[in-house]
């Protein structure tokens, strides 16, 4: 899923806001329970494909059986025309009462008014959700999105290139990141033509690092808080698994990092270790024609945590609805229902609800179940959530990826480079 908004997006999103910045400023009138004593429409505004249309049509559908009064219209759009329409929509004072939301444009509405606070909504039971993973959605201790979704970090290794290269599979509960560069020169040795590790040096990459090393990238209060000697490290680490042989050549990796799913060494059975997220498997699997495996980050076992539980996405709610009751009833129903757990599955990622989590796995594929199950094996073992990213900062994988190029390449010394991007990162935050 794109996490990045292009300065097109952010602009129209900026003007859009400029215009409606009369109307939200009285928005907190609705950051109260309704009372809604007869029928009312809901209006619930998503993105995605027909699979998801159709799923969420039919929890649409098992909705309105149960609570009559209630109806339920639903509307759609692709990922490109879904936020232009969402900002015009604020603009006009005209939002959907729910709206999928994404990570990257949380904190532009949530900051801004347009959305309620579900602290304060009535209701609504959050207790089937890990506690740092529903602070993914808070920001300034309002609640802004309830985390529809869980997609966790992982490495992912080629079982079938370990079994060629004589390799048993890594104990992930032990390995540490020398472990993971060894193994990494051993496959690359013994199968010429076959990659020991794609290395990750986006922003998952790099929190993953951080957490590890009891940092973080912002804080609460939007605040660019990394330490530059946190970033040095990373980049180190990255530099030794190229020096030692275990990686490709950076040319290779950079065409890696730019190549479509099914073009990706992972895919192709080319590379033994790879960074992804673990609901990435089924597709990686299906390319790849046999299952791959998942294993933790290296380090987790000789440092803090780093492993983490991301949002696939969230559900908001309009700041602006005239049916909080109604809203939260809805909201409830998709996060905790079993029923509508059955109907949509994974489309909206792992389910954050553990009891409906449960529910859907004897449905699931053999790929889905092994990420669920992985996810569940990291349940209580993973740092907080890292907090929601400040308004314009959703261009870091972007800037880490500039940043990563002139080192693989020598041109620049993480050294010369940690303070460059801190100063450059807090330069796009918006206050």
């Amino acid at each position: 899923m794109r996490s990045d908004l292009t300065r097109r997006e952010t602009l129209k999103l900026s003007v859009a806001f400029a215009a409606s910045a009369a109307l939200l400023s009285g928005c907190s009138n609705a950051n109260s329970a309704s009372q809604d004593t007869g029928p009312v429409t809901l209006r619930f505004f998503w993105w995605g494909g027909d699979a998801r249309q159709k799923a969420s049509q039919g929890v649409i559908d098992a909705f309105q059986k149960e609570n009559p009064n209630i109806k339920v219209t639903g509307e759609f759009s692709d990922w490109n025309g879904y936020w232009d329409k969402l900002a015009t929509q604020v603009a006009a004072n005209n939002a959907p009462d729910i709206i999928q939301m994404d990570g990257s444009y949380l904190r532009e509405y949530g900051d801004r008014g347009a959305l309620f606070d579900l602290k304060k909504i009535n209701g609504l039971d959050t207790s089937g959700i890990d506690s740092s993973l529903l602070d993914s959605g808070q920001a300034k201790g309002k609640l802004y999105a309830l985390v529809t979704g869980v997609a966790s970090p992982s490495i992912a290794a080629n079982p079938q290139l370990l079994q060629q290269a004589g390799i048993p599979m890594p104990d992930d509960s032990t390995w540490s990141w020398d472990d993971f560069n060894r193994l990494g020169q051993q496959v690359a040795q013994k199968l010429p033509g076959i990659a020991g590790i794609i290395p990750g040096f986006d922003d998952t990459a790099l929190y993953v690092w951080a957490g590890q090393h009891g940092d973080k990238v912002f804080d609460d209060n939007a605040n660019v808080v990394l330490n530059p000697d946190t970033l040095v490290s990373f980049w180190n680490n990255l530099l030794a698994l190229i020096k030692s042989g275990a990686t490709p050549q950076p040319s290779a990796i950079v065409e890696d990092s730019t190549a479509t799913l099914s073009q990706m060494r992972l895919a192709t059975n080319k590379a033994a270790f790879a960074p992804l997220f673990d609901t990435q498997l089924t597709a990686y699997s299906a390319a790849a024609g046999h299952e791959l495996k998942l294993l933790r980050p290296p380090g987790e076992s000789q440092a803090k945590p780093g492993e983490y539980f991301k949002s696939s996405m969230f559900w908001s709610v309009s700041s602006r609805t005239k049916h909080a009751d109604a809203a939260a009833k809805f909201l409830d129903y998709l996060t905790n229902s079993k029923a509508a757990g059955e109907i949509m599955l994974t489309e909206r990622g792992i389910p954050a609800n553990t009891s409906v989590r449960s529910a859907i796995t004897p449905k699931l594929t053999a790929t889905d179940k092994a990420a669920i199950d992985f996810t569940n094996a990291i349940q209580g073992k993973v740092q907080q959530s890292p907090a929601i990213a400040p308004a314009g900062a959703s261009g870091l994988g972007k800037l880490l990826t500039r940043y990563a190029s002139d080192i693989m390449f020598e041109r620049k010394t993480p050294d010369q480079s940690a303070p460059a991007l801190i100063s450059e990162l807090k330069s796009m935050i918006k206050k």
